[in-house]
């Protein structure tokens, strides 16, 4: 990756499960499972974060990682009307301040943290699921689309720490545009 653009950001929360919290039905509430909101994490190329659900696991190799923009919650909680939502709610690996996700979807980056380096390929949206109106409030699902964060693959080992960091990106990122929604393409279905 050639950097060329370096954000000054901070990693609020970097939540570690070992099990899923939401499947099923919200009516029959979310499993009560533990969960690390950590210092810091370990990452293992082409395998996610040691210790988390999605570890090693074929389906998610490429989408192991989830990062999200606490001011997408902050504009969602006002828009809806409600107060501040718990980040480790959404279940996002990866809670950052000042970070503008959406343009760095198909390319590489990096995070910088303590000064240790993780580099991470955003491969999809992390699109939300039906249980942000169960666990958030009632419309947050709406609300979610197209500011859910994305999905990534480790390309390197590394350690990330919480707290003061750097976002470097081969493209230019409006940290003011954080909690703005993503322009989402309509369904294909009719």
């Amino acid at each position: 990756m050639t950097a060329s653009y370096r954000y000054d950001v901070e990693v609020l929360h970097l939540l570690v499960s070992p099990a899923h919290a939401y499947f099923g039905r919200a009516r029959e509430g979310a499993a009560d499972v533990p969960t690390t909101d950590a210092d810091h994490v370990e990452l293992v190329a082409g395998k996610g974060i040691v210790g988390d659900r999605f570890f090693g696991k074929a389906a998610h190799m490429d989408a192991a990682v989830t990062l999200i923009a606490v001011e997408a919650l902050e504009a969602m909680a006002a828009e809806l009307g409600t107060g501040p939502f718990d980040p480790l709610l959404t279940r996002r690996n990866v809670v950052l301040r000042g970070a503008h996700l959406a343009p760095l979807l198909g390319g590489e980056f990096a995070l910088e943290s303590r000064g240790d380096l993780v580099r991470l390929r955003a491969g999809r949206p992390a699109h939300p699921c039906a249980w942000m109106d169960e666990m958030l409030a009632p419309g947050a699902h709406k609300a979610m689309r197209g500011r859910g964060g994305v999905r990534c693959q480790p390309l390197s080992d590394g350690i990330l720490h919480r707290g003061p960091a750097v976002l470097i990106s081969p493209v230019p990122l409006d940290p003011e545009s954080a909690g703005t929604p993503a322009l989402l393409h309509p369904s294909r279905l009719p």
